[in-house]
This record gives structure tokens, sequence and C-alpha cells, in this order.
């Protein structure tokens, strides 16, 4: 089946729309239908992505990333009962709901940041998130992602950078740890 919106063509728009601005709100709030128009393509889908790490309760595969590391676009699919603990993307980031509902939980943090690898979070909100559903956030915004299902779930997941050149971090709740994170994409 030919898509009426190929991953090269949402790519294309994309890098034009960062190359006419650099304010993330400007950028999220262009490349949010975009991406909902590009999720909702059939072509790109395979049944490998649905394929998870059961240690990490989530799998990524690549659809794209620049050679430059300024965008990256990747498929998350998330175990039943599984998800990922709280974790900034040290980007923007606009992902949509492929396959069903995924729960994220916004966190603010509340420590003066002085203190390395330590963190106090608080959780603020909550947003559940289903097929064409979109949730995007700016850089410095900390999420968590719970799939509350008994299937694994797919998101489509638009990111500023590659989440590996960020310097991004996930977050212990329980012991008030800042921890680096890097992601295995297949």
């Amino acid at each position: 089946m030919k898509s009426n919106y190929p991953i090269k063509q949402f790519v294309d728009d994309v890098l034009n729309v960062m190359k006419e601005t650099q304010n993330e709100k400007l950028i999220i709030s262009s490349v949010i239908p975009l991406a909902k128009r590009a999720a909702a393509e059939l072509d790109w889908r395979k049944e490998e992505m649905y394929i998870a790490d059961p240690k990490l309760g989530f799998g990524s595969t690549l659809l794209h990333a620049e050679p430059d590391n300024s965008l990256f676009i990747v498929v998350d699919s998330w175990l039943p009962g599984r998800g990922v603990r709280p974790h900034d993307h040290g980007t923007w980031a606009v992902v949509v709901g492929v396959t069903g509902p995924e729960k994220n939980t916004f966190w603010k943090r509340i420590d003066d940041s002085s203190s390395e690898g330590h963190a106090e979070l608080h959780e603020i909100e909550e947003k559940t998130i289903s097929i064409g559903d979109v949730v995007s956030m700016r850089t410095g915004e900390i999420h968590s992602v719970v799939n509350e299902t008994t299937e694994t779930l797919l998101s489509f997941h638009v990111y500023g950078k590659h989440l590996n050149h960020t310097g991004r971090s996930q977050y212990d709740v329980k012991n008030n740890q800042k921890i680096p994170f890097v992601i295995e994409t297949r």
C-alpha cells in the first residue's frame, strides 16, 4: 500500500520547519499536525516494532536520524504493565499515540538543581493518549510513561535532537536521584 505521506516527506517537512524558526513553541505547534498525519500512515508499521526489551519494558525502532543529530524519529513499543520512569529529553518532543492508550505523568523538579546527581520531583499532571492523540514537551520538561493495558502498544516520537546526544536524564523519584539516560534503537 502506497503512503499518502511517506516518512521521507515528513522528515523534509519537519526539517523545513526547523530551518524557519528556532522557537520551540512554534516548532512544536507546526510539527504536531505533521506528526499526526505521519503516525496515521500504515506503510512504516512493521511487526518487529512490537518487540521490546523485557528488562527495560520498552523498545525503540529508528525511523530517521539526521547525520548531525538535529532530528530523531523513533517508534517506541511499550510492554503490558510496563513503561519508563520519569525522564527528560534534552530537546523538544512530539509524541503521537499509534495503537492504544498510554499514560503520561508529568513531573516538576522542586529542588534547586545545585547538587550533582540529586533531583526531587513532584507529580503535577497525568494525560493518557490514545490513537492519534498527542503529547508534546519543551526542553527540560519531565514525564514518565506506562502502558496499563494487556497488549504491547506503539507510539510515534519526534525529537529536535538525537536523544543520545542531549545529555538527558532519568529520575529515581524514590531515592531522589538524577541518572544519565541513553537508549538503544534497532
